[in-house]
């Protein structure tokens, strides 16, 4: 196969493929735009790639170009007689078929510091950046090709900050590359794009033993986001409105703030309150 532009409309025809809505399939075509996310993933020939989400192989090829090694993961095995030919210039690419969120990073990568680029629908956009935020192997920096709003509630800040948002920036900071209109891709999708970038820290800004409670914390703050934290967080294991108030004022929030108002160090000292006040009880 050439290196020039891909004909993807036919080439999917000629293999019999039709795009697949219920997996979120639409690839992205545009050469100036798959050339900027490489660009914008600071790839070079020392650099351990996992692709999640080869689709028909657009944005494999650039990839293999630059990268040491491309370990592509595609769950639709339909694709794989056309990402085969697709690629078959390049050397260093590695197909693994299957879902990303039943593999062992382990078992995929060699070591931490890897980069991760993926274009995944937006409906799992949470749990695969949860899923590799706490793999054991961590990728150094993430290039995830998203809906635009999505990326946009990623990159919030305190007062507009959301359950994802927070999920993502206790690991590392996000920010937005640029956008990729819809007509980029094959088919067309609803709604613009954007590439958004997660630069990792080498430590969450949580400490890894309050991971946990951190996010059980969370999601109670979130799950009635309009109420007071002094309501929703009641909800949350061993708490009750009286606790609340204790553990909120000892940490000096005021109960009547909402979960959206919050900053990531705010809710991690709410959670070390947490553990010490749980810590109490069963002490007591």
């Amino acid at each position: 196969m050439s290196d020039g532009p891909l004909k993807l409309p036919s080439l999917l025809r000629e293999f019999g493929i039709s795009p697949k809505k219920s997996l979120g399939q639409n690839f992205l075509v545009d050469d100036t735009y798959l050339q900027r996310i490489v660009t914008a993933a600071k790839i070079d020939k020392q650099t351990d790639v996992l692709e999640i989400g080869a689709g028909a192989g657009s944005l494999t090829r650039y990839l293999a170009r630059e990268a040491r090694l491309v370990t592509a993961v595609e769950i639709d095995k339909g694709l794989f007689p056309l990402l085969e030919k697709i690629t078959a210039p390049y050397k260093n690419i590695l197909f693994v078929q299957g879902d990303i969120l039943k593999k062992d990073i382990n078992e995929l990568m060699q070591q931490s510091g890897y980069v991760v680029v993926a274009n995944i629908p937006y409906y799992i956009t949470s749990n695969l950046i949860r899923f590799l935020l706490e793999s054991p192997l961590k990728p150094s920096r993430m290039v995830l090709t998203i809906q635009h709003e999505v990326a946009q509630r990623i990159c919030a800040q305190a007062g507009a900050l959301s359950l994802l948002a927070l999920s993502v920036q206790v690991y590392g900071e996000p920010r937005i590359a640029f956008q990729v209109p819809a007509g980029a891709f094959h088919p067309v999708p609803g709604v613009d794009s954007a590439v958004l970038i997660i630069d990792l820290y080498s430590q969450p800004c949580i400490p890894r033993e309050q991971i946990n409670d951190f996010f059980i914390l969370l999601k109670a703050g979130f799950f009635q986001k309009r109420k007071m934290l002094r309501n929703t967080l009641a909800s949350a294991p061993g708490l009750d409105k009286d606790s609340c108030n204790l553990i909120l004022n000892k940490v000096d929030i005021d109960p009547q703030r909402r979960a959206q108002t919050l900053t990531v160090d705010e809710w991690g000292s709410l959670t070390a309150a947490y553990q010490d006040f749980m810590a109490g009880k069963t002490q007591g």
